[in-house]
């Protein structure tokens, strides 16, 4: 883990966060702020303003009259919303979208892959197992964000450690490990860590790629990787032409609820369609 945690610290010295970002989510978990404190410093960052006002306004919310107030807003979406659209920020910051990879490595790619499972952690939640799901949807956006934090810290030996993936068929957290001393998932947990997350998104982002049979269905790294196994079949891997394959636990579990998992997967196509146009979750506006 310590050379995670190396990782997470050169990228933190290559790449300075959005001060308005790293006041919110600390004002957030210190849970003392007022709404109005909210209020002032989310007037600082006026792409953040027009993103919350969207969502608010949008089908998903279903209000009867227009919401144009930043207080009043951060009251309707309430505290884990809110820290999810800033974790969004934060995440469009990092991941530069404009400059793939020549070697065939798609941080595009990784982005919609990275916004579908989040859209779908969330609806695997609410769905399957009734439970709110914000913090699915923000363990799911960010479970792979240790591989833009080492495309970027490290691109030399991320780049060695993809392409013996894609060659040698050997999963990508063997090849990583090998090459770098580390791997995504683990870099991915440190930066939760950082973030000052809760412990079950720390947890589920860090251990996404267990592969015991044991995994409990409803904890975020069960969540994380049934909801990778539908996007895969939607073509939405992160690495193209790879499909994840599920513990015989999760499979076990799936087949068990096969006709709601199959309801899930009708209509993903469409909500993650719509999640784009209410969250961003493709480009930059």
């Amino acid at each position: 883990m310590s050379k995670a945690r190396d990782m997470l610290r050169k990228m933190k010295t290559m790449k300075t966060l959005p001060n308005v970002a790293v006041r919110l989510t600390r004002m957030i978990h210190d849970d003392t702020s007022s709404l109005q404190e909210f209020e002032e410093v989310i007037r600082l960052d006026p792409t953040l303003v027009l993103r919350l006002l969207k969502l608010v306004n949008s089908p998903y919310y279903a209000l009867a009259s227009k919401v144009e107030s930043i207080a009043e807003a951060v009251a309707f979406v309430g505290m884990d919303n809110l820290r999810n659209l800033i974790v969004l920020d934060i995440f469009k910051h990092i991941i530069q979208l404009k400059s793939d990879r020549k070697d065939g490595f798609s941080r595009v790619r990784l982005w919609q892959h990275s916004a579908a499972v989040g859209v779908t952690c969330q609806m695997i939640c609410e769905r399957i197992f009734a439970e709110k799901g914000e913090n699915a949807f923000l363990a799911g956006l960010i479970h792979d964000i240790g591989l833009i934090i080492a495309d970027q810290v490290e691109p030399d030996s991320f780049e060695k450690a993809y392409l013996e993936c894609i060659a040698g068929g050997e999963h990508i957290t063997v090849c990583e490990t090998r090459v770098m001393g580390c791997d995504h998932s683990q870099i991915g947990g440190e930066v939760a860590r950082d973030w000052n997350l809760p412990p079950e998104i720390r947890e589920g982002v860090a251990r996404h790629h267990n592969s015991s049979d044991r995994i409990d269905p409803k904890s975020l790294t069960g969540v994380i990787q049934l909801a990778e196994y539908l996007t895969d079949r939607l073509d939405m891997s992160p690495f193209k032409g790879m499909v994840k394959a599920l513990p015989q636990g999760l499979i076990n579990h799936m087949y068990k609820n096969i006709d709601e998992y199959k309801a899930v997967a009708a209509d993903l196509p469409e909500i993650i369609k719509k999640a784009d146009e209410v969250f961003g979750l493709e480009q930059d506006e």
